[in-house]
């Protein structure tokens, strides 16, 4: 789409739009955007925000407007339009905790044109149909493009708010919402109805969305929104760099990875795990059979876990494969509670955990243990594999990891010395 100054104008067409009196502001802030998406990319090569979604499917059936009009050509002619779409929760936390809700639709108004409609939820009245809301679930949530479109008499925005819910889960069965316009400070007015049913599998949807370039039928940007979103489009959407993204080879590599420690060529994994985690090691001036006997009794974890306020219980089998140590994690009164599991071990030289601390996330943590006699080589690595905790970027956390396991690794040592352990 072309930029021309007439992208400049005011809501209602004429002179200069007060927010495009300073469009390097505005150019700084989408660029810094850009920035964070690239950031979190870091963590999310595929999709930095909204990482997992449904997808869905079904028609919108356009009311036309029966008073006011929108401005907009598409909205105030009846008709109906097939739709794909995509639901999703913006963060990826829990589906216990508030989040930002998404809602992307994919129009197709005509065979050879499309329209990419994004919603969040926010509020429905003034000034809260312009700030972002974070909700449980759809049923209390009310959509809008948060930016407005610039139409024919000025800016409008667009909302959906639901009228019906499936019994169950929302993959369960239809998902009504009615769609309405509005100019930026008036009333709602009702021109449409979207029906949606989720897709068969896969569960998600692999369309990506761009609402500046497939805009509705007689819809422009404001060269304003378009500043501060479009570099964030393309930092989202960019393909991941070699260095972070998964490859089929690396997965296979590591499924096929022999448990004695030692790679095929001999490199050690201890020095593997330092290519892609968090990694810490010290010297102990014990042998690996006592540090080993303090790792194999789960009910000393929260003597040199940093973290861990308490055992409330140790699966027998511990540290067999598959058996969990439920812990909790922080101090009185805000303590929670969770687990951790055994992924893999190799008795006395390697323990490897996905530990559990929801709503932080999870990680993957590996112990490894290198004999030297009347000394052991110990070793951990870390790093975040689900959660908010992967959202933060690599080298923001990578050093965080390290410190608090620097203090675990001289507690682990402290307890090796004393004989603690069955």
């Amino acid at each position: 789409m072309t930029h021309s100054a007439a992208h400049d104008q005011t809501p209602g067409g004429h002179g200069a739009a007060p927010g495009d009196a300073t469009p390097a502001v505005t150019e700084a802030a989408g660029r810094a955007f850009a920035g964070m998406f690239r950031m979190l990319k870091l963590a999310r090569p595929d999709r930095p925000i909204h990482p997992q979604g449904i997808g869905l499917a079904g028609h919108l059936a356009r009311t036309g407007s029966t008073g006011a009009t929108s401005g907009l050509e598409w909205l105030d002619t009846p008709g109906a339009d097939p739709v794909r779409a995509r639901f999703s929760r913006s963060v990826g936390l829990p589906q216990q905790l508030p989040d930002i809700l998404g809602l992307a639709l994919r129009v197709t108004p005509s065979p050879d044109g499309i329209t990419d409609v994004l919603f969040a939820s926010t509020g429905w009245r003034l000034p809260g149909r312009f700030l972002l809301q974070p909700k449980l679930d759809v049923a209390s949530a009310t959509f809008t493009t948060l930016m407005p479109y610039r139409g024919s008499k000025g800016p409008v925005l667009l909302g959906l708010r639901t009228s019906e819910l499936p019994a169950g889960p929302l993959t369960s069965g239809e998902w009504v919402l009615h769609l309405y316009w509005a100019k930026p400070t008036g009333p709602w007015h009702e021109c449409g109805e979207l029906r949606l049913r989720a897709e068969p599998e896969p569960a998600d949807t692999p369309l990506r969305f761009n609402p500046l370039e497939n805009q509705p039928p007689g819809a422009q940007t404001y060269a304003w929104t378009r500043r501060l979103r479009e570099h964030s489009y393309r930092a989202a959407q960019r393909p991941a760099p070699p260095a972070v993204a998964p490859s089929a080879s690396a997965s296979s590599a590591t499924a096929s990875s022999p448990p004695a420690g030692h790679t095929p060529g001999g490199t050690s994994l201890a020095a593997t795990e330092r290519n892609t985690m968090s990694t810490v090691s010290q010297l102990f001036n014990s042998p690996a059979a006592d540090v080993w006997r303090v790792i194999a009794d789960g009910w000393l974890y929260s003597g040199w876990v940093v973290g861990t306020s308490r055992i409330r219980a140790v699966d027998d089998r511990w540290p067999e494969a598959g058996a969990r140590l439920h812990h909790s994690v922080g101090g009185w009164p805000l303590v929670i509670d969770d687990s951790s599991q055994v992924t893999a071990v190799e008795p006395g030289r390697r323990l490897e955990v996905v530990a559990r601390g929801w709503p932080m996330g999870e990680a993957k943590v590996v112990i490894t243990l290198e004999d030297r006699g009347g000394q052991c080589q110990v070793t951990i690595s870390e790093d975040a594999v689900r959660g908010p905790g992967k959202m933060v970027p690599k080298f923001l956390r990578d050093p965080l990891i390290a410190v608090r396991n620097r203090e675990t690794l001289r507690r682990l040592e402290l307890m090796a010395a004393g004989g603690a352990g069955k």
